[in-house]
């Protein structure tokens, strides 16, 4: 019996799950000893030692009972002494015994015993309920256990043990992958099943060390865990936690910015060790976090935005990471990564994240098929901030299979984002800044021939009317692009010049549109024609200003000379006005209209310099005495 004991306490010792067999030597032990004691029951054995020249000698004897033992006495003693034997032997030889034989992954065969492992997993419980009648040895094929071969061996020293396991945060995550794999979350009569004990442990993920943190995430993805799983969520939340304490502790300062190249520090110089080391300390973890996969950086980064970590070491993380990740990853694996550098951005304060970094972005997605939506929001972002876009950030280069030098169908999404926000009321200075930056890159992208005239016009009435105070820089990139492109026709060049508001030429602007060959003549004469009438609402809002000598009948006379005199030079003969066919004829013409703009400009300067003066003595007497009316 206590060889018996002993094979079974070895096997156990040695974790070794694949014998078929009780150990022989046991056996052969067992076979000797069992017909010793039958003989003891007949006869007597004497041993008895003695020495000749030092040499011990051993003689026995053997001597039959003096009285005869009744046969029935016999079996009885027989009975007495083997049959509570064997029966403690089959007992153990049954738990022993190995009846089921497991295939894991192809990995590795493990003969165990079934009583023992459908005690603990309901999933091979239910197998083998609708097969209890069957008899000789069992097959079980798992082709995706959770860990292999060493997660199995793991669970069944749960199963071997009494269901009492070893667990650490080495193997608390293989334990728990297998017990959900096999099941084993009922009750049972000895103890609490794995998946308890394993929630326990889990529960103490907070005493870990930054490093058994690491080794758990590790593992989950080596066994394919969920993402969403309670498991992943607690290690990344614990992660989480941990870099807000080592932030409260050591805080990065907000004036650093971030880039795509980099870290440039916008500090003093004598802070500027203090700030590095500060730096150093909020970044340690960068490289730490580099062999999780995109998907479980989004539910940290979530978890990081959660716990209120400060977005500027979130963006820069994120930043490391596409930097170290983008140039080995397939193609996949970059649309993968871009579109949660993307998600997790949009989630954050803008200010947080400069616009160089969001058209680092862009161009990293020229070759990529990302999401359309990632796209949206990347644009919306950039939309956003679209006044204190530079020129050079808009040159982003057009995508492969279209001809455009410049990608305008992208600063088109710009600028519809930028309408968007707030409902399009976005403030007076923002929108003369977005203005003047559109008509910086109309006249870098008019020199383009392939660039389309729907295009071209698209660009130049994108804005209203009220976000330019002047039209000479989309003037000057208009004249620009019908240099260039002189195959257009006469009806697509009035088209562009639709995008021009005559009214908001200056008079170098329209002097120069009246001899451009390029525009179309009726545009030179609309030029002309809002130009005299801008002055001819000047005179008129100059002319009627209250004086003493107003009343007088003298000064009304004088007045209405003067009106009449300025209304014959400002109309023009405005309704006898027709364009005549012959081009010199019309060239003529023109030539006299700007004489007569000409003029009215220097009657408007005369004009304000004597309303300047009279402005100036009317102050000066109005504290006197009246002067009389010169006229009565």
């Amino acid at each position: 019996f206590l060889l018996v004991l002993f094979h079974i306490h070895s096997n156990k010792t040695n974790h070794q799950f694949t014998t078929t067999q009780p150990n022989p030597l046991c056996l052969l032990l067992l076979c000797l000893l069992l017909p010793l004691r039958i003989l003891s029951c007949l006869i007597n054995i004497t041993f008895s030692f003695s020495f000749s020249s030092s040499i011990p000698i051993l003689t026995f004897s053997i001597e039959a009972k003096r009285k005869k033992t009744p046969l029935s006495f016999s079996v009885f003693l027989l009975s007495f002494t083997f049959f509570p034997l064997s029966f403690f032997f089959f007992q153990v030889m049954e738990d022993c015994y190995c009846n089921l034989e497991v295939d894991v992954n192809g990995e590795e065969t493990f003969m165990v015993n079934k009583t023992v492992i459908t005690q603990y997993s309901r999933k091979l419980a239910k197998v083998f309920g609708k097969s209890s009648g069957s008899s000789g040895k069992l097959k079980v094929i798992f082709h995706d256990f959770p860990g292999g071969a060493e997660g199995f061996e793991l669970m069944l020293r749960f199963c071997y043990n009494n269901g009492n396991a070893e667990l650490s945060p080495s193997n608390l995550l293989l334990a728990r992958c297998g017990a959900e794999y096999m099941e084993m979350n009922e009750s049972v009569e000895n103890g609490s099943n794995l998946c308890d004990q394993t929630e326990k442990s889990l529960q103490g993920i907070g005493y870990w060390s930054w490093s058994e943190i690491l080794t758990a995430l590790k593992q989950c993805q080596s066994l394919l865990v969920e993402d969403s799983s309670v498991m992943v969520e607690r290690c990344l939340d614990a992660v989480a936690g941990r870099l807000v304490l080592a932030s409260e502790a050591s805080p990065c300062p907000s004036s650093c910015s971030n880039d795509s190249s980099g870290i440039r520090f916008s500090c003093d110089s004598k802070s500027t060790e203090s700030i590095k080391t500060s730096f150093a300390r909020s970044t340690w973890w960068f490289e730490d976090l580099l062999f999780l996969t995109p998907a479980m950086v989004l539910v940290l980064v979530k978890s990081m935005l959660s716990s209120k970590l400060d977005h500027h070491v979130i963006s820069r993380f994120l930043l490391f990471y596409q930097k170290a990740k983008v140039s080995t990853a397939s193609t996949d694996e970059k649309c993968k990564i871009i579109e949660m550098v993307i998600d997790m951005h949009y989630e954050m304060d803008q200010s947080s994240v400069s616009l160089k970094t969001l058209f680092g972005i862009v161009r990293v997605t020229l070759c990529l098929n990302i999401s359309k939506s990632c796209r949206n929001k990347l644009e919306i972002m950039i939309g956003s901030q679209l006044d204190q876009v530079t020129l050079d950030n808009l040159l982003v280069p057009s995508p492969y299979g279209i001809n455009y030098l410049y990608d305008v169908n992208l600063v088109l999404r710009f600028l519809k984002a930028f309408m968007r926000q707030g409902n399009g009321a976005a403030a007076p200075v923002r929108m003369r800044k977005v203005a003047n930056l559109i008509d910086l890159y109309i006249a870098e992208i008019a020199p383009d021939p392939c660039l389309k005239t729907s295009k071209f016009l698209a660009l130049a009435t994108a804005l209203p009317d009220s976000a330019r105070d002047s039209c000479d820089e989309l003037y000057h990139a208009m004249d620009m692009y019908l240099e260039v492109h002189t195959q257009l026709s006469q009806e697509e060049r009035i088209k562009i010049c639709y995008g021009l508001n005559y009214e908001k030429l200056s008079p170098q602007a329209c002097l120069h549109l009246s001899k451009n060959t390029k525009f179309p003549s009726k545009s030179a004469v609309q030029a002309l024609v809002s130009q005299q009438s801008k002055l001819k609402n000047l005179l008129n809002a100059t002319t009627p200003i209250s004086t003493p000598y107003s009343d007088s009948s003298c000064g009304s006379s004088q007045k209405g000379k003067k009106e009449k005199d300025n209304e014959q030079l400002v109309v023009l003969y405005a309704s006898n006005f027709d364009i005549p066919p012959d081009n010199e004829k019309l060239k003529a013409h023109l030539q006299g209209m700007q004489w007569r703009v000409m003029e009215l400009e220097k009657i408007c300067r005369k004009m304000q310099s004597q309303m300047a003066k009279m402005t100036k003595s009317k102050a000066s007497n109005s504290y006197g005495k009246s002067l009389p009316k010169l006229c009565s």
